[in-house]
């Protein structure tokens, strides 16, 4: 299982999948296809898979883990409500938002009536539960699950714990995305600044908070800002996660499109190749984030006017696409 968790946190998902699926097997003869330890492995398993992009795979092992769950410790268990969170947030990922919300809010229930209204966990419901709403678009009633949220984990741990980090950021995305950017503004830095203070400068959620504060500065149009917050995000991922990781896949490309956006699309063009270098070879050649990272590449050498590098590319997207 070490194996397994060490692959999975470097993202070496292909070698992590045999591994997650022998402790599977093994833990099924041991003990049985009920036990909750099953029920845990059956997690790993479906986390590994939606992470690939399998969330067809991924979905009845997280229904199997659910029932099983049900059925060992009883459906108003917070292992259970853990079980509805991670099948909520499948079904979102597939867009099915209509089957998803139930799910969330069964989560929720469950969780406030076993720990109490104000326990963190309840935090944490509150804002997987916000952030579907704010998918669907109902930003009021979001903004209002979001701020009870940050109220619990400010009472429950104090106004500079990591949790609270969190609610701040998410609550200043919403804002950002109503078009509030000076209101969010003061809540990402502050989230960073709670982030450094409690983790450390170097850790993977200072450079969230580092992307997070780059992407407002950027639409409100200070490239000149957003620049050394972008490559400091991606200096730290690669520290703490290994430069072959899909999230430093991510800030190469958060870092190569404000470069695009500046007109240096020769600094641009090596930061994508490697983007789609790091992709390929961390979730397989058929993944969205492939498919994002092709086009992201073809559209600058169309730019260059290299369209007969382009061609192939926008190709090998569509097709996987399809």
């Amino acid at each position: 299982m070490t194996e397994a968790i060490a692959s999975y946190k470097t993202g070496n998902y292909a070698k992590a999948e045999p591994l997650y699926r022998q402790v599977l097997a093994i833990a099924e003869k041991a003990l049985g296809p009920d036990h909750a330890a099953v029920a845990s492995d059956l997690t790993n398993l479906a986390n590994l898979l939606k992470i690939k992009g399998d969330l067809a795979g991924a979905e009845p092992l997280y229904r199997r883990a659910l029932a099983i769950d049900e059925k060992a410790l009883g459906p108003e268990h917070p292992d259970v409500a853990a079980d509805l969170y991670n099948l909520a947030l499948l079904l979102q990922t597939k867009g099915d938002l209509a089957e998803a919300e139930p799910v969330y809010r069964r989560a929720l229930a469950v969780d406030e009536k076993a720990l109490g209204p104000e326990h963190p966990n309840v935090a944490v419901d509150l804002n997987n539960l916000a952030i579907l709403l704010k998918t669907k678009g109902d930003f009021a009633s979001a903004e209002t699950l979001y701020r009870r949220a940050l109220a619990i984990d400010e009472k429950a741990m104090g106004p500079e714990h990591a949790d609270v980090a969190r609610d701040f950021n998410n609550l200043a995305n919403l804002l950002s995305e109503k078009g509030d950017l000076a209101g969010a503004e003061p809540l990402h830095r502050r989230a960073l600044a709670i982030h450094e203070k409690a983790l450390g400068p170097e850790h993977a959620s200072v450079a969230s908070d580092l992307n997070n504060l780059a992407v407002l500065l950027s639409d409100k149009g200070d490239l000149a800002g957003a620049e050394p917050l972008y490559r400091r995000a991606l200096a730290i991922h690669e520290k703490a996660l290994g430069p072959e990781h899909p999230d430093v896949a991510t800030d190469l490309n958060n870092l190569a499109i404000l470069l695009k956006t500046k007109g240096d699309l020769a600094g641009a063009e090596p930061l994508y190749r490697r983007a789609l270098a790091v992709d390929e070879k961390a979730l397989g050649p058929e993944l969205t984030s492939v498919v994002r990272d092709l086009n992201n590449l073809a559209n600058l050498l169309s730019d260059k006017g290299d369209l007969t590098e382009a061609e192939p590319l926008y190709r090998r997207a569509l097709a996987v696409d399809e």
